[in-house]
């Protein structure tokens, strides 16, 4: 269904649903996280490489993604591996990463961009 075809109405009810999930995925380095377990499932240790936090950091951007039921995790020996556990926010996570692709190698543009 097309978003012109969406009535206002059921926007409405799941407007504060999406908004708290934006919310979290607002911090870069949260968003980083979260991009690269769209792509499946990861260790600690996967995840420190891939989003350059140390332990202490990556383990509090984590805290909160599970707090809010966005990641799960599941222990193999001394292993912990993390996963996306909300469909919801993976298919924000296609829609935010693609848009990411398709931006790569453009200006920066708007309040953001260097001057």
């Amino acid at each position: 269904m097309a978003l012109e075809e969406i009535p206002v109405e059921m926007l409405a009810k799941r407007a504060d649903r999406v908004a708290s999930r934006l919310s979290h995925l607002a911090n870069a380095r949260r968003l980083l996280i979260m991009c690269e377990l769209s792509r499946g499932e990861r260790t600690v240790g996967a995840l420190q490489a891939a989003v350059g936090l140390g332990q202490s950091a990556l383990s509090q951007h984590l805290a909160r993604l599970r707090a809010a039921g966005m990641v799960t995790t599941r222990r193999e020996g001394r292993a912990i591996y993390y996963r996306i556990e909300d469909p919801e926010v993976q298919r924000i996570l296609s829609a935010l990463c693609a848009a990411f692709a398709d931006d790569a190698g453009r200006p920066a543009t708007g309040a953001g961009a260097a001057s």
